[in-house]
């Protein structure tokens, strides 16, 4: 062995025995070129700090191809790999390895040359990692890599600006521990395994300061040479004011400007997804078409603007009847419409009899203090196997509000009978 280890440090060449990433042994050449003062002192050091971010995956997977066993005692080929010395300096090695056995254990012997001598080489090295450096210093995203497990190996700068938190601050804990909701982390893990890489994928982080953001991930699965999982890479990037607008846009599209509530798109779009839910499961449905009686006198008795009023008091009347499952949404005017999922004709009889209290109980008053109240007729349909579309059941809840209008107002009707409703729905 001393005979072995004087020939090692007598060799030109730079040589590293590592063991599990660990250098075990480093001769006179190998200390040079990394920029240590002497061989001893690069033992215990950690290889891969010496290898460019962007040469680490690369590097990994050559020493893990090495240990193999069909590939013991095989060099691999020869390869270029950018390493930084103790001092920062940026060079360029050819590097080739093998596995060996060292003090009883598997190890890997590296043998580098240093080809950063060539000046022109050495001169786009520099200016290629000049390029590098400062797009990585500025990127508005965050690079990063993560392990099999989660475990982020490596993040960029930029993370500064979008969590609040220094790079090695996050280095080595899970990236899970960055979302609010682990199911955004699972439905991503889902992707990349299913299909190897994403794009614009949407989540959400908590930054340092406890403000949760939105993020788009565009990243791809790591392999290695057995073609396992063996991590992520890619890039995420803060969204969350594009998300807020979208998310305002979309409210502005389904919402009534005046009352808050849904809008005649936004119902009626709801009402053909909980109508396909009913048919598709068997479940009750009950759908309440109101209308405030006698409107256009509270318009012409006390102007526009206490009509309006008027309204959004209606529409607050109702829905503090409603479930959060309940939908309502103004149809236009002074029609409004209201969905009960999983609600039965009787209990829905009921809902609206306690919808029709409660605007009886307001007590509204125009801008002179002159006092006045409303009340609302309600027409009630219930969901059947045979209908064809939500538009039967939107049409028998519009004819039983034309019938509760003409028989004075202020009153419930439905053309509905028990043996028209679902037989699921009459037992719940």
């Amino acid at each position: 062995m001393h005979s072995d280890l004087h020939l090692l440090h007598a060799l030109p060449a730079a040589v590293l025995v590592t063991q599990n990433g660990i250098v075990r042994f480093a001769n006179a050449a190998g200390a040079q070129l990394l920029g240590a003062t002497t061989a001893t002192d690069l033992v215990g050091m950690v290889l891969s700090d010496f290898v460019h971010p962007l040469d680490q995956h690369r590097s990994a997977n050559r020493v893990q191809q090495v240990s193999v066993p069909a590939q013991a005692g095989l060099p691999n080929k020869s390869s270029e790999f950018r390493v930084r010395t103790l001092q920062g300096e940026l060079r360029m090695v050819l590097v080739s390895s093998v596995a060996i056995e060292w003090d009883g254990a598997p190890a890997v012997l590296m043998a580098g040359m240093d080809m950063t001598h060539q000046s022109e080489i050495a001169a786009q090295l520099r200016e290629s990692e000049q390029n590098f450096r400062r797009l990585f210093e500025n990127l508005q995203d965050v690079y990063y890599r993560t392990d099999a497990q989660g475990v982020v190996q490596h993040v960029g700068p930029g993370v500064r600006r979008v969590l609040g938190y220094e790079p090695h601050e996050i280095e080595g804990r899970t990236a899970e521990s960055y979302y609010p909701h682990s199911s955004d982390r699972d439905a991503f893990k889902k992707a990349i395994l299913e299909q190897g890489e994403v794009s614009d994928f949407p989540g959400q982080m908590v930054r340092r300061d406890g403000q949760v953001i939105d993020i788009s991930i565009s990243s791809h699965a790591l392999y290695d040479h057995a073609s396992n999982f063996a991590g992520v890479e890619g890039i995420y990037r803060d969204v969350t004011q594009r998300k807020n607008l979208e998310r305002e846009l979309h409210r502005l599209a389904t919402t009534d400007m005046l009352t808050g509530i849904a809008n005649r798109r936004a119902f009626l779009e709801c009402a053909e997804s909980v109508y396909m839910r009913s048919r598709s499961n068997g479940e009750p449905l009950t759908l309440l078409m109101l209308d405030v009686d006698h409107f256009k006198t509270i318009n012409d008795r006390f102007g526009h603007l206490e009509g309006d009023r008027a309204l959004v008091a209606f529409a607050q009347a109702v829905k503090s009847q409603l479930r959060v499952s309940d939908a309502v949404g103004r149809l236009g005017g002074e029609e409004f419409g209201v969905l009960l999922p999983m609600t039965a004709l009787q209990e829905g009889l009921e809902v609206a009899t306690r919808i029709l209290q409660s605007i009886r109980a307001l007590q509204l008053a125009d801008e002179t203090g002159q006092r006045y109240r409303i009340t609302a007729s309600v027409g009630v349909g219930a969901f059947r196997q045979s209908d064809l579309s939500p538009r039967d059941l939107l049409d028998r809840a519009d004819q039983a509000l034309y019938q509760a209008k003409h028989r004075g107002r202020d009153g419930i009707v439905s053309l509905e009978t028990p043996d028209d409703e679902n037989p699921l729905a009459s037992t719940v």
